[in-house]
């Protein structure tokens, strides 16, 4: 009989945030994929949990997911766990919990800490409906279109940003949103929380003020949606329209295709007028 793979949240910060589900489901299971071995045993270590450990990170190879996977079927529990947080959201882990799935294995996943969840808690913007973008591209042209694309979602959106990122994201993010209301979450449950709220801009403006030792740690970046009413481009000619995003950092063929998003109108009519 198949055994079970458990998707068990581990702490972002405080260690009593681990759940007791969580701690009696590591001590029942066979053995622990952890994102990190050295983090994950420490946790276990911590717990008084003896459990052997298997890296699972974003460069584990296809033939270890199928090694996990078959000592599943064959009876055996796992766990998976992630450096900090809920595994398999904006996380690696996914690939195991879907290569499980399609086997036909048993996924039972463990409610616990989240960090966008906390985040967006304690936020005070609206949160009945809100979308998880992650980790922004590391490429500096697919991250502009990102935000460019983030610029024009209606609903509060979050996103992690890592450390040695943060002042040059929050830059670039502060140029396409400016006055939007946000929260900048820092080192959340632990010694250092701190959240900076105010507009995207302000807020960049207080960061790149902190010295240097108060800029390290993790973040969560909260920010509300464009208003229902707002278009930007309304008083804008098609051309200036396309020039707009070509300036954020789009190709033009892209440019065109976020005009013709903006405008719904086909992206002929929008290739017709900037090519008269």
């Amino acid at each position: 009989m198949a055994g079970t793979l458990y998707v068990v949240p581990t702490p972002i910060g405080n260690l009593g945030d681990m759940t007791l589900r969580a701690k009696e489901t590591l001590e029942s299971v066979s053995f622990v994929a952890s994102e990190d071995t050295r983090v994950g045993g420490k946790l276990l270590m911590l717990l008084g949990i003896k459990k052997p450990l298997l890296s699972y990170h974003e460069h584990t190879s296809r033939n270890a997911t199928e090694a996990i996977v078959s000592r599943i079927l064959a009876g055996e529990d796992c766990a998976l766990i992630t450096d900090a947080g809920t595994p398999a959201v904006s996380d690696p882990g996914e690939r195991l919990v879907a290569e499980c799935a399609e086997a036909g294995i048993t996924v039972c996943a463990l409610p616990g800490p989240c960090a966008a969840i906390v985040a967006i808690s304690a936020s005070g913007l609206k949160s009945r409906r809100f979308c998880f973008e992650g980790f922004l591209p590391e490429n500096a042209r697919e991250r502009r279109e990102h935000i460019a694309e983030l610029a024009r979602e209606k609903h509060t959106f979050i996103l992690y940003i890592s450390p040695h990122d943060a002042e040059r994201y929050l830059a670039e993010l502060a140029d396409a949103l400016n006055d939007r209301k946000c929260v900048l979450c820092k080192e959340l449950t632990k010694l250092h929380e701190r959240y900076f709220r105010g507009t995207v801009a302000s807020i960049n403006e207080q960061f790149k003020s902190l010295s240097p030792s108060e800029k390290k740690g993790e973040f969560v970046f909260i920010c509300e949606g464009a208003p229902e009413e707002e278009a930007f481009w309304q008083d804008m000619t098609v051309e200036e329209h396309v020039e707009h995003y070509i300036a954020l950092g789009m190709s033009k063929m892209d440019a065109c295709k976020a005009v013709s998003r903006d405008r719904k109108v086909g992206k002929g009519e929008i290739y017709k007028i900037i090519n008269r």
